[in-house]
């Protein structure tokens, strides 16, 4: 590996995409292709030559120029050495049948999504089950945040996680395990460790339970802004609301008996499901300014700052949230509902 060039294909030209795309071209021997439905994004790279920054919390810039941006599926995949799906949950199933057929097949492909929730296993191995050359694997959340994106210009790169999970589909041999592992180590500048089981991936408490609960707790029938306008605009987690706490803590509950009541039907381990609060302690404990309850966390850790709230302005009432935005069609309707119907699975 150290004399070839690992080529990666990003399925998503969003900000998880860009970002990845500016981080993977600071590292020697990677090619790295965007692949995109958004012809704004290739017109953009074949008229400016394509150099995306990446501003730093502490402002300062990285920049790169990804190999390749197109929408053209079999050309950018058919040399592929891995491919990382970057887009949405409820988009994944018709980009998995879109790019399975183009896939190459004489060689051993590595299959994932960041974030990899969502029941992102299941799926591939659905649409992918006659391609024994692809190895199915996921990461547990997205490495650092990034938000504030500028189609094919700039993103901003929030904190960075301090250690990283991934898990594979069961199908998947030790050997496949390793490699994968190698090609991460290869891209990413923190420890890294598999998990023993991917349903550690989908219960990890995340965005479905994180954003559903802030939105309920802003204009749910007991928020402030129940069939109300937002005065200006807000962040998701320096202004996230008590009541949105209240409601994501006994959702983060509700979840951890989801993991006891699986661990015993399934025997299967989930310890690395932990709750909530100690989930982002771990990930990112020095930039917490204060970190003794869930709700000082989530205001003060300096990875989450100034992410801002999906609110679009309505004539001259004030703001609402833009429902078009992947918090509610991923998040809540895929996400949120994909959890709960794990629980309604085992009660029947």
């Amino acid at each position: 590996m150290k004399n070839e060039k690992l080529n990666i294909v990003i399925c998503g030209g969003g900000r998880t995409g860009h970002l990845s795309a500016v981080l993977f071209k600071q590292r020697p021997n990677v090619k790295v292709s965007l692949l995109t439905e958004n012809l704004l994004l290739v017109k953009h790279f074949q008229k400016n030559g394509g150099e995306i920054k990446a501003i730093r919390p502490e402002c300062s810039i990285l920049t790169a120029r990804p190999d390749v941006v197109s929408c053209q599926v079999e050309e950018t995949l058919k040399d592929a050495d891995m491919v990382i799906i970057t887009v949405p949950a409820h988009i994944r199933p018709d980009l998995l049948k879109k790019i399975a057929p183009h896939l190459p097949s004489h060689k051993t492909v590595f299959v994932g999504a960041i974030p990899g929730f969502c029941g992102f296993d299941w799926l591939a191995e659905k649409v992918l089950n006659q391609r024994p050359n692809v190895v199915i694997w996921g990461m547990k959340d997205v490495p650092h945040i990034a938000f504030d994106l500028c189609l094919g210009e700039w993103i901003r790169m929030g904190g960075a996680k301090n250690h990283l999970y991934i898990a594979c589909h069961q199908r998947e041999s030790l050997e496949a395990h390793a490699t994968l592992l190698a090609y991460l180590q290869s891209l990413y500048g923190m420890p890294i460790e598999i998990l023993p089981n991917y349903l550690a991936i989908t219960l990890t408490p995340g965005n479905p339970i994180m954003h559903s609960s802030v939105i309920y707790g802003h204009i749910g029938p007991y928020g402030q802004m129940y069939k109300n306008y937002f005065s200006s605009l807000l962040c998701w987690w320096e202004d996230c609301p008590e009541l949105a706490v209240y409601f994501l803590q006994r959702t983060d509950e509700e979840n951890q008996l989801l993991c006891r009541a699986i661990e015993k039907i399934l025997r299967i381990d989930l310890s690395s499901v932990h709750p909530l609060l100690e989930e982002i302690r771990e990930a990112y404990a020095e930039q917490i300014i204060e970190n003794h309850t869930l709700l000082s966390v989530l205001r003060t850790n300096q990875a989450y700052r100034r992410i801002p709230l999906p609110l679009i302005p309505v004539d001259q009432k004030g703001y609402v949230f833009d429902k078009t935005h992947r918090a509610f069609h991923e998040d809540v309707n895929y996400g949120f509902v994909f959890i709960g119907g794990d629980g309604k699975t085992l009660e029947s």
